[in-house]
């Protein structure tokens, strides 16, 4: 277990002092477009699901805030309710290599306990980033072949919600130990609810972060878990992965801020969908081709994608679409764009969606899979109702930070889900923005949760 104790030994030791003022920059940044995330789903299904769960079964108030109603509740509740908000409209980040959603199983989960607690803004981010770099590196040590059955973010999130709470316990090495343990033996998610359009997704990242402030206040009170449950013969890589590489929990401690790594979500659908959506776009304006022009569309994807997304055949519901290549290209070529608001006006109701998506086949590329996951690269092959085959390739889908979104576009991006859902009104969305700009300095954030 010398890789986990070298991870346990690096979280138990990071202090706010040793972080880079671009990561610090960075995680604020993830932070706002997180927020943005959860406020988007207010009043969709299933957000007001566990909104109700955590009325009848929580206290009727407390000290942490649900972001999509404003009411006070324990920080186990709010961490749950937030954590399924904010992975509802597929607008929150994800890391390449671990094929992790941080942001949605992190930030539910620290901030949760930051209100509890009466913590600072410093210790929101430090936490937030201990949380980010410990479960990126899970993602990675568990392998392709995890991803395959198992839901990362559901799993691997459990561990990295835990692990940004012990950091704000001030959590030594043998406590972060134990903490993994018992937040790993709660690690649970598999993918099979695409197949039915079933609300699943949410539950994971609900029960995630819920599970892993579990586990850190558990452990808090002296609570032991298994001390090698990630490289251990009965452990997690031992149940759930085929391809495991212990060495990649303790890559470049210190050095490797994998945090910056994440990329933000441009369109409003599934990761995997994204590099062809790009690919598509600039094609289509490249050759001034309008979606009449295509009789064919070739997504050339890594086996990621097509796990993920070949379970999707005739999508039911928006959620659905959102995992369907050919909805979302569909929508690209009619609309030149896959927001929320085409999903939900016209991903299931537009004929010309619908025939392009149609049109539209995967099919797995020895290139685009050898480079996955560390890059998710882009390309697609569109012949033409005149007999052409035309060729578009994009190496860094808009979002990832080689082609980034700058704090303009993060705080437009915000602006347009909570303008989506009607969540917060412009001058509350706007005090938000720069509160979350100032976090570091603030030792009260009760503005972040509260209408």
């Amino acid at each position: 277990m010398s890789h986990t104790r070298a991870l346990a030994s690096f979280l138990a030791e990071l202090a706010y002092e040793h972080i880079p003022a671009s990561v610090l920059d960075r995680t604020e940044e993830l932070f706002l477009d997180w927020m943005g995330s959860a406020l988007a789903s207010q009043g969709a299904h299933p957000s007001p699901l566990f909104e109700r769960y955590a009325e009848m079964m929580g206290p009727g108030e407390g000290p942490s805030g649900i972001l999509t109603n404003g009411k006070g509740t324990s920080a186990y509740f709010a961490a749950l309710v937030n954590a399924a908000a904010s992975h509802l409209v597929e607008q929150d980040d994800l890391h390449n290599s671990s094929v992790l959603h941080p942001a949605t199983v992190v930030f539910p989960a620290a901030l949760a306990a930051v209100e509890e607690g009466g913590y600072t803004g410093r210790e929101l981010l430090l936490a937030s980033i201990a949380g980010y770099e410990a479960g990126i590196r899970i993602g990675e040590f568990l392998g392709r072949s995890h991803y395959r059955i198992f839901h990362t973010t559901a799993t691997v999130g459990t561990l990295a919600a835990a692990i940004a709470v012990g950091k704000l316990f001030r959590f030594d090495q043998e406590q972060f130990l134990n903490l993994l343990g018992n937040a790993g033996t709660q690690a649970a998610g598999l993918w099979e609810f695409l197949r039915d359009a079933a609300d699943s997704k949410q539950l994971h990242t609900a029960k995630a972060a819920a599970d892993g402030l579990l586990a850190a206040y558990m452990t808090r009170e002296g609570l032991t878990g298994a001390r090698n449950i990630l490289e251990g013969p009965q452990g997690i890589a031992a149940g759930m992965s085929t391809d495991a590489n212990p060495a990649r929990l303790a890559d470049r401690l210190g050095s490797r801020w994998a945090l910056t790594e994440t990329s933000f979500k441009f369109h409003a659908s599934c990761r995997h969908t994204h590099p062809a959506a790009d690919a598509l776009l600039e094609l289509m304006q490249r050759e001034n081709l309008v979606h009449s022009h295509v009789a064919g569309v070739v997504a050339h994807v890594h086996q990621g994608a097509i796990d993920v997304l070949g379970r999707v055949v005739i999508p039911q519901t928006v959620h659905q679409a959102k995992f369907h290549m050919g909805t979302v290209l569909g929508l690209i070529a009619v609309y030149g764009k896959a927001g929320l608001t085409e999903f939900h006006s016209y991903a299931l109701a537009d004929p010309a969606v619908k025939a392009f998506g149609e049109k539209v086949e995967m099919v797995l590329s020895p290139e685009v899979d050898d480079a996955y996951p560390a890059r998710w690269l882009g390309r697609i092959t569109v012949t033409t109702t005149d007999g052409r085959v035309l060729h578009a390739a994009i190496d860094e889908p808009k979002g990832d930070p080689g082609n980034t979104l700058s704090r303009p576009e993060l705080e437009d991006k915000f602006r347009r889900l909570i303008d989506f859902s009607g969540a917060r009104t412009p001058d509350q969305g706007e005090d938000l923005i720069q509160a979350v700009w100032s976090i570091r300095d603030r030792s009260d954030l009760s503005i972040l949760t509260r209408c």
